[in-house]
């Protein structure tokens, strides 16, 4: 069952590049002066292409939360992270972009880098764990106090920084998702009932939005290779960290220990790589073109 919760989770992340690609065709054509307010939300439900994105955004969420129910969330939420490589793809084939040796090298380190860190920290779900109403509120209200944090810095800044703030605030919000996700999954099988009376459920709901509310505002604010590396990346490290913190997670120690910190340094310089790909800047914002073409 374990590997079927690896399986849906590879889908997942299929169904999130599926919808960054189509999310980005339509934050293309909206000024960087509506990030982050109700007039950008507004102008992007009259877009068919992003309403498409928003569904295969909605299908990536059962996905996930399907696949939490059967893997642990330390094994699942850097599966996540294949979205990437896959937006890459997924650009190049929308846009008309041509892969390089850049780009296929990057995506090997990247996935090379992410089977490493699941392979040899080898995390598996245990029985669950009640966590007390104190420990939630604690654990949430300081993840809730980091996004803001970021959120506001976003607000304050210009250019790239906004989108990379942005991008954080996105990633964060996207990790402490998972981590609600995966109490509610635990709740459905006592019945529908218990589901609609716990608290995650309704948690689960205001965390995904404003997780989708940053990471428009992070496309809208600038370039993918400022936003998409906190997106990506912080994602995995907060479920990483409650997975195994909080949920008591079972993780390999020793030298598979390192061997995963050694997956992660190559997971992280391939979505660094990545995420500064010429493939993935729209193949068809000219601004952005003609820009590199005066610097050279």
């Amino acid at each position: 069952m374990v590997v079927l919760g690896l399986v849906l989770a590879v889908l997942a992340a299929a169904s999130n590049a599926t919808s960054n690609v189509l999310q980005r065709l339509a934050n293309k054509q909206e000024s960087p002066e509506v990030s982050f307010s109700p007039r950008l939300i507004w102008d992007l439900i009259h877009r068919k292409v992003w309403l498409a994105g928003l569904g295969t955004t909605t299908l990536s969420f059962l996905l996930q939360a399907a696949a939490l129910s059967f893997a642990a969330l330390a094994a699942v939420q850097p599966l996540i992270a294949l979205e990437l490589p896959l937006t890459l793809v997924g650009s190049s084939w929308v846009l008309g972009a041509q892969l390089h040796r850049r780009e296929w090298v990057t995506i090997a380190l990247m996935t090379g880098g992410l089977g490493m860190l699941i392979g040899f920290l080898h995390p598996a779900p245990v029985a669950h764990l009640h966590f007390s109403n104190l420990g939630w509120v604690v654990g949430l209200a300081a993840g809730e106090g980091l996004v803001l944090a970021f959120a506001g810095a976003a607000h304050l800044s210009h250019d790239w920084k906004r989108a990379a703030f942005f991008g954080a605030a996105a990633g964060l919000q996207f990790g402490l998702t998972a981590v609600i996700m995966k109490e509610t999954m635990s709740v459905l099988p006592s019945g529908i009932g218990p589901l609609f009376s716990h608290w995650s459920t309704y948690a689960l709901g205001a965390s995904g939005l404003a997780a989708m509310l940053l990471v428009q505002a992070a496309l809208n604010a600038g370039r993918l290779v400022a936003a998409q590396p906190g997106i990506t990346l912080l994602d995995p490290l907060v479920a990483i960290l409650w997975g195994v913190v909080g949920f008591h997670e079972s993780i390999a120690g020793g030298l598979f220990l390192v061997a995963a910190g050694v997956g992660a340094v190559l997971m992280v310089a391939g979505a660094i790589g990545l995420s500064s790909s010429p493939v993935l800047h729209d193949g068809g914002n000219q601004a952005d073109k003609e820009r590199a073409a005066a610097s050279t």
